[in-house]
């Protein structure tokens, strides 16, 4: 993250000079102690957000394939005149263990087209999807299997 902080001052100032140098590793190093003290941030966290990084890019792309897939699920859905729109709404838990994930989960499935996340309590959720057929599956979707693996890699 130092590092990180010291480029952005060298690309924001846009030029660079002995000055800015050691202005901006002065100012990198004390921005870096302050996140350490107040944001509880240590080397050890980056450490393992540079580990779940290659997971979460993965999750990325998987949820954008989902979001494609639920829309064109959701057009077939809403343009069919046979399709009777069945609304449901359903509970279900996960076994994640971190707040983390658990919201990412959350707003992975808000985001997701034909379902919304109306309530997270603990490890319960409850979404409206809508059609029935779009509940199926949620307890054990993509996203929890890869959630519950970045968490096994977090140590969590």
């Amino acid at each position: 993250m130092l590092v990180v902080l010291f480029l952005l001052w060298l690309v924001f100032n846009g030029k660079v000079t002995l000055e800015i140098v050691l202005f901006g590793i002065g100012l990198s190093i004390a921005v870096y102690l302050f996140c350490w003290r107040f944001l509880e941030y240590s080397p050890k966290r980056e450490l393992l957000a540079l580990r779940l990084l290659p997971q979460g890019i993965g999750y990325f792309f998987v949820l954008i394939k989902e979001i494609v897939f639920a829309n064109l699920s959701t057009i077939s859905l809403i343009v069919s005149p046979k399709y009777e729109v069945e609304p449901v709404l359903v509970t279900f838990r996960t076994g994640l263990k971190s707040d983390l994930a658990k919201t990412v989960l959350a707003n992975s499935i808000t985001l997701t087209p034909g379902t919304i996340t109306v309530e997270l309590a603990e490890d319960e959720f409850k979404i409206h999807c809508l059609d029935k057929d779009m509940a199926e599956g949620l307890a054990d979707s993509v996203f929890v299997r890869l959630l519950k693996k970045m968490e096994e890699t977090a140590g969590i």
